[in-house]
This record gives C-alpha cells, sequence and structure tokens, in this order.
C-alpha cells in the first residue's frame, strides 16, 4: 500500500482487523513508522514488548484520531490542551497527560500519565479511525536501533515478529515526535522533535526544555520514549564530532584516515558539501537544510551499516535552535557517549 492520499480502503480494514483482534501490525506516521497494538488490550502490549526487545519501563505513546477519541483515557485534561491541539494536532506533537484508569499500566510504565498524539499522515489516521480503538505504537524497529522510515526497514528488523506491515512510502519527517509533559508546574518538552520549543512558546511562554544532562538510567521508568543514554544506534559504533563545521570535518577525516590505516572499515555520516572521500561515505543533507537532515537521517544511519563498516564517523549539525536540537538529539544517542568535541 503506497497511496497515502488514498489510502487502500481493503488494506486499511485488514489491518484494523489485526489490530482489533490484538495483533501487531507496523504503519506509517509521519514521523517514523510505528509498530501498533490495541492500547486496552494488555496481552497485545505484552506481545509488542517482546516483539521490539524493549523494556517494560519504556512508556508507550498512544495514537488517537481526535481530541474527543482521547477523553476515556485521560483523568483529567488542562486548558492548554485545546491551544496546543489547535496548533499542532494532527501533527509530531506527543503530549504527556494525566491517564485515567482504563489505560494499562503496561502502556505507561506503571505511571500516572499517558502519552497521547493525533498523527497527520493519513494512512495512520485512516487505520485509527477504520479500528476504532486507540493505538499504542513505539516505533517499529528492533529496541535502540534507529527508527524505521520506510516499510523495508521494519522488515528489516521485526519481519517474523509481528503481523502485518502497512507500507504508506518514506515518512516525511524522520525523527520521532516532540514530547511534551504538561503534568508538572512548568510545561516541559522531554524530547525535542520537528515541533520547536520556539513553536511552543508561541502557544505556551513559559514552556522549557528538559535538562539533557539528566539521562534515564534504564532501571526506573521513564517519562518519555527516547530518553536513555543509548538509543537509535547503528550496529557498529559511531563517534559524533560536535564543533565548528571545518575544524570538525578535518579532524573526523584525520580519525578516519587513522582508523584505516589499523584495518577497520570507515563509514563516514557527512553533510552534502563535506569535503571527506576515499572511505564508505553517506550523505543525510546540508546545514542549510536541518527538516531534510532529519528526513534523511535514520535511512542513512541503516544505510552505512549495510556497508558492513566497522565503525562510524558522524559530523554534528547546528543544535542552537529547532528542529537541529533533534537532531543532535538522535546523534548524541546514536553515538552513547562517544562524542569528540572539536575546538575551532
Amino acid at each position: 500500500m503506497t497511496d497515502v492520499v488514498q489510502p487502500d480502503a481493503a488494506g486499511i480494514q485488514r489491518a484494523a482487523g489485526v489490530l482489533r483482534a490484538g495483533g501487531l501490525v507496523a504503519f506509517p506516521t509521519e514521523t517514523v513508522y510505528g509498530l501498533g497494538v490495541h492500547a486496552l488490550d494488555r496481552e497485545a502490549v505484552r506481545r509488542l514488548f517482546l516483539a521490539k526487545g524493549r523494556p517494560a519501563n519504556d512508556p508507550l505513546i498512544v495514537h488517537v484520531a481526535t481530541l474527543d477519541g482521547a477523553a476515556s483515557l485521560l483523568a483529567s485534561r488542562p486548558g492548554s490542551v485545546a491551544a496546543l491541539a489547535g496548533r499542532f494536532w494532527p501533527g509530531p506533537l506527543t503530549l504527556v497527560l494525566p491517564k485515567s484508569r482504563l489505560v494499562p499500566d503496561e502502556v505507561t510504565a506503571g505511571l500516572a500519565s499517558v502519552a497521547i498524539r493525533i498523527p497527520a499522515h493519513p494512512v495512520a489516521l485512516a487505520l485509527i479511525e477504520a479500528a476504532g480503538i486507540p493505538i499504542a505504537a513505539p516505533s517499529a524497529n528492533l529496541f535502540s536501533r534507529p527508527s524505521p522510515t520506510r516499510a523495508a526497514h521494519v522488515l528489516a528488523d521485526l519481519d517474523g515478529r509481528i503481523d502485518l506491515v502497512v507500507d504508506g512510502g518514506d515518512t516525511s519527517v524522520g525523527v520521532e515526535s516532540t514530547v511534551l509533559d504538561l503534568t508538572r508546574d512548568i510545561p516541559t518538552v522531554l524530547r525535542p522533535g520537528a515541533v520547536t520549543l520556539e513553536m511552543l512558546g508561541a502557544v505556551l511562554p513559559h514552556v522549557r526544555m528538559r535538562d539533557a544532562s539528566h539521562t534515564a538510567s534504564g532501571a526506573e521508568p521513564m517519562a518519555s520514549p527516547g530518553l536513555l543514554s543509548r538509543h537509535y544506534s547503528p550496529r557498529a559504533p559511531l563517534t559524533l564530532y560536535e564543533g565548528h563545521a571545518a575544524a570538525v570535518v578535518a579532524r573526523l577525516a584525520a580519525d578516519a584516515r587513522d582508523a584505516a590505516h589499523q584495518g577497520q572499515r570507515v563509514g563516514i555520516l557527512a553533510a552534502d558539501d563535506d569535503p571527506v572521500d576515499g572511505f564508505t561515505i553517506v550523505r543525510v543533507g546540508s546545514d542549510g537544510d536541518l527538516p531534510g537532515v532529519a528526513a534523511r537521517l535514520y535511512a542513512a544511519l541503516r544505510e552505512i551499516d549495510a556497508a558492513g563498516t566497522d565503525v562510524i564517523l558522524a559530523r554534528g549539525y547546528p543544535a542552537d535552535t529547532g528542529i537541529g536540537i533533534a537532531i543532535q538529539d538522535r546523534l548524541r544517542r546514536a553515538a552513547a557517549g562517544r562524542i569528540v568535541h572539536v575546538d575551532s
């Protein structure tokens, strides 16, 4: 199924039936492909965690088709929800809100809150509406791997582990949704995404970004998906280089030569105009088109991994504002602490 303007009705109905019966269905959203289950079916949710190899303390995002469709899942609804929904839904924004007793603890890692989103992808919306149930859906990949942005990525990780994949072509945003916690005294972005802090600030003047120095240990329930220090990682170890672009590229190229002299197969994740060659190079985009970099990032990580590299060297992108913050967040977690700060 690849027509995202007019999703195939028979395919949608088949997938909806699988979900209602407790099955696992991968489907496209505008951010990444999600692995969906009936959010109120505890056994189905447990099978999802098993299929992904996901730890039970990592909560899921529940997808609904309308704001009213979320009402039974919530114990209360802050006044800011309507304004945020009117501005950003459907779209790549997830809201963390007080949950009702209807939501199983398996979905929320036992927390008193639930993460809710209305996706913008027409296939996702058609599927939720046809199923007539809330759909809990993390990314449709093996846990800690780069998220899938096309159906082939889902199959590479989960073929034989899930019931159905709905192919809606490549996703457009390419990184996971922004997660905004509205259960705190000050609204807090837990995970950056395409709905940026600046955009949220136009609706919530006092919104803030979570302290990035505090990463989840992996033991306690996590407030949001995507908070572990190692996440979105390719199989080959990735080292991230941060600093002024020219100095970063020079240092990265020198380190690549050293690694090659030691017999390692080197992959480089580079910007379109970075002057590097002689290695396995995957170009991600340019500093001037950060939405394009975000859309390409996970596919590039999978591509360079598939080339059989022993090590991956990646340059950072401007991360002061906008979606650049989300790109750098994903790269830092993919590097799992292997970060080189380069002085200009």
